[in-house]
């Protein structure tokens, strides 16, 4: 957590002045009834949601500090229920859907709440947030929460937001996901970047998905860009698969030029010649990001490596970009280009971690063009299946093969909504490729074939 700079003092000094002078605030206050607050409300939230997305964007690791001014008396609680939401969404979550560590500043701004003179008003508009939070944590901090309130109306109120349909796993999934669907379009990431081996060892995986979080939203991060670099030159560090984890998302991802693109190759190089197993950890993150789908690992993503790789060493990570070179150089269509991956793929075990990011990465060709494919450039398709034809070839693995299927399918399925004039010369042109194309590349069967293209009768509406 970082404090706020100065200038966004000022505005939220400014912004709480005017609240306190606010002619709704008066009205609220002489009559307290619920329409004068939501007019407070109306009027002052959506500046406090503007500055709060440019502090997200900007300085995302001084997010805490604004929340905690936003907390002070003089905001009247307007925003609170927006942020004890994000604070929510913010735990990193085990596989049990429990939180990892417990969320203190969850409980601060729940303290917040319970304490703001305008109580009533806010529990209205936070019990499915406390529900959400109450399922993801322990019942010993819930219990150590409830200890210190003496208020017995509050105690009983967050007492009733403890909910039995999330006890079961099932519960708590279901529930969490829900929940986190009404904040897809906000931004409120932020994190804690480690200072010592120890605060790293509990800090990476948070971090991670914050960096990812930031990545996948194409968000400004030249501001972490400095705590990137310290983290990754730390000695104590070195050596250590989170510290291999952060500096691989910083390489992956982040475009640095000058001094700082040479200060992070020589750190990578370091890294790379000192960690015993680097191989078989960077692999596992970039086959890991390709399944994740959330970041694109991308021909900028692989020259960003390119540039800072120290190429007289000669190992797997410089075979495999320089194939990764020649495949998005001269393109995966070419000919050239296939034989150079055959060549690179009979090298290594067939399921060796190596070729299976060499997989993804051609399969990331496939569906960069299948999913933004028009239903009226079919034709594209037809070439495709010749490409997929020499790949599955090479690779022979079954995964692949039913990846790709199942991409073409869906395309497939998209032509047939669109085309459904069954004599229409577009229709017939579908049903004979895929008739044959997908049969010889085991796709569909006759079965399957007929099923697919069978014609289903409409039921009659009763007269």
């Amino acid at each position: 957590m970082l404090p706020l700079d100065k200038l966004y003092l000022q505005e939220l000094d400014k912004m709480a002045k005017n609240i306190q002078e606010s002619e709704e605030l008066a009205t609220y206050l002489e009559e307290e009834e619920d329409e004068h607050y939501d007019q407070l409300k109306s009027n002052h939230e959506p500046l406090i949601h503007q500055l709060y997305e440019r502090v997200a964007t900007e300085n995302p690791l001084q997010l805490i500090s604004l929340e905690q001014r936003l907390m002070k008396d003089d905001f009247e609680g307007l925003f609170l229920p927006r942020m004890i939401g994000y604070s929510v969404l913010r735990g990193e979550l085990n596989a049990e859907y429990k939180y990892v560590m417990p969320q203190d500043h969850f409980k601060e701004l729940l303290m917040a709440i319970c304490n703001s003179p305008n109580f009533e008003l806010l529990k209205k508009r936070i019990g499915q947030s406390i529900q959400i939070g109450f399922a993801l944590s322990s019942d010993i901090w819930i219990t150590n929460l409830f200890a210190p309130i003496e208020n017995k109306r509050i105690r009983y109120f967050l007492q009733s937001q403890k909910l039995d349909k999330y006890r079961p796993l099932e519960g708590r999934v279901s529930g969490y996901n829900i929940y986190k669907k009404q904040f897809r379009g906000f931004n409120y990431m932020t994190a804690d970047f480690p200072k010592s081996l120890g605060e790293l060892k509990v800090l990476w995986s948070a971090l991670k998905e914050f960096l990812i979080y930031r990545v996948e939203r194409n968000l400004d991060n030249s501001s972490l860009i400095p705590f990137l670099k310290e983290l990754i030159g730390n000695d104590e560090f070195k050596g250590q698969d989170e510290h291999l984890q952060i500096m691989g998302m910083t390489t992956l991802f982040f475009e640095l030029e000058g001094k700082d693109q040479k200060y992070l190759s020589e750190q990578f190089n370091e890294t790379r010649e000192k960690h015993p197993s680097f191989l078989k950890n960077w692999f596992e993150l970039v086959l890991e990001l390709h399944r994740g789908n959330r970041v694109d690992v991308d021909v900028s993503v692989d020259n960003r490596i390119a540039a800072i790789l120290d190429k007289t060493v000669e190992d797997d990570l410089k075979a495999y970009y320089d194939l990764m070179d020649t495949v998005h150089g001269i393109g995966y269509v070419n000919e050239d280009a296939m034989e150079a991956v055959k060549t690179f793929y009979n090298q290594h075990e067939g399921t060796s971690l190596i070729n299976e990011c060499v997989r993804r990465a051609i399969f990331n060709y496939f569906s960069k063009l299948l999913n933004n494919l028009e239903v009226t450039d079919y034709q594209e398709l037809f070439n495709l299946a010749k490409v997929y034809t020499v790949y599955i070839k090479i690779f022979s693995n079954e995964k692949f093969n039913l990846d790709v299927k199942g991409l073409s399918m869906r395309y497939v399925k998209k032509l047939l909504k669109h085309y459904t004039d069954k004599r229409g010369k577009d229709y017939q042109d579908i049903k004979k490729f895929v008739s044959t194309t997908f049969q010889d590349l085991n796709f569909l069967n006759d079965k399957a074939l007929v099923e697919l293209f069978k014609t289903r009768r409409r039921r009659k509406k009763p007269e």
